[in-house]
């Protein structure tokens, strides 16, 4: 923690930026290690230019906080007839420029701009990113760890039997899946059949999924708060050809957005890599979302790989890769894995078959 505080401070010199304000979201946990409900009682870390980090806590919620660090963390717990802004305030004194955690609710925004009335009040979000977007060996580690999970949940499905089983009923079996095979905690679970499938962020509903269906499954978990992202599609029954032909295009790009990741070559790079597979093979229209985005203590965090994103990779980066194909009233096809840029290119975290997977 003391690292990662030192190198905030150095990007809030960079920004000059004189406080930093961090409510809900994952900046909290990342910088503090505690990580807070979202509450309509306020949690707010206060960092400063130098000193410990002041974390103004609900009484009832400081017993959560981890303050082993001596001299790290100064909790300051309130009670339910304190008022936590001014709190917080006292603490900022005369910063100049503030920048607020993005997720913090906008109630507390709007009393922090009222109580600090002289401060110019910036996202702290940029400041943030730049920080968080690499990740150090540990963060690596529970990423892999998370990544494998989810390849021995992709592994066991192969072997399920999904007809006859509605949508939500499989989402529910994966989530159970990942729990077993390490994950502490679900992050999602898409289950999406038939025509549903041409849907990417479609939520699993009551449909039945029948013979003849294409069924993609999108899901991930967390260790040690990191999350896996990985999505395989499924066929019920031999599949036709259009269908066969739409997942070795999809399989195709996803190899060559893959392929084209290295260190200094732009995020838009890797994205345009994928989109000429799709393209080429007449499906262009149908690939309607980015690339790829970055994965942590978000399942969705920089870097985000689409065409206008010039920012260069560089080791310790990690996002994914997952093409799409999704024909509106047929089917949809979607290959996903995690890579994290390495020196020699692209380390895939996911290595389960990606191939077609036929099941019953």
């Amino acid at each position: 923690m003391e690292g990662r505080l030192s190198r905030v401070r150095a990007a809030m010199a960079e920004s000059n930026v004189d406080q930093l304000l961090l409510s809900i979201g994952s900046d909290l946990p990342y910088l503090t290690g505690y990580r807070a409900m979202p509450l309509e009682r306020l949690t707010m870390a206060v960092v400063g230019a130098s000193g410990p980090v002041t974390l103004v806590v609900p009484r009832l919620e400081a017993p959560r906080v981890d303050a082993r660090e001596p001299g790290f963390l100064d909790v300051v717990p309130w009670d339910e007839t304190d008022d936590p802004v001014a709190l917080v305030a006292d603490v900022v004194g005369t910063a100049g420029r503030v920048a607020l955690g993005d997720e913090t609710w906008s109630t507390f925004l709007l009393q922090l701009q009222d109580s600090l009335a002289e401060a110019q009040f910036v996202a702290a979000s940029p400041l943030m990113a730049q920080v968080r977007i690499i990740k150090d060996d540990g963060e690596l580690t529970a990423l892999r760890l998370s990544a494998h999970a989810a390849d021995r949940v992709a592994d066991r499905l192969a072997a399920t039997v999904f007809s006859n089983r509605s949508e939500r009923d499989l989402a529910a079996m994966v989530g159970a899946m990942l729990l077993e095979e390490g994950c502490d905690a679900v992050s999602f679970v898409i289950v999406a059949s038939g025509p549903n499938s041409a849907s990417p962020h479609h939520e699993p509903g009551e449909r039945v999924i029948q013979g003849g269906d294409a069924v993609i499954v999108d899901f991930g978990g967390s260790v040690r708060g990191y999350h896996s992202d990985t999505t395989r599609t499924f066929h019920v029954g031999e599949p036709p050809a259009r269908f066969t032909r739409m997942h070795d295009v999809v399989e195709e790009a996803q190899r060559a957005g893959v392929a084209a990741v290295e260190t200094g070559v732009t995020a838009q790079s890797v994205d345009r890599a994928a989109r000429s597979v799709i393209n080429e093979a007449g499906f262009g229209d149908y690939f309607i979302h980015r690339t790829g985005h970055g994965i942590g203590l978000d399942v969705h965090e920089t870097p985000y790989i689409v065409e206008g994103n010039d920012l260069q990779l560089a080791p310790g980066m990690t996002f994914s890769v997952e093409p799409g194909i999704y024909v509106p009233g047929e089917f949809g096809v979607r290959i996903e894995d995690i890579v994290a840029v390495v020196d020699e290119g692209a380390d895939r975290l996911n290595i389960s078959d990606r191939s077609v997977r036929i099941v019953g």
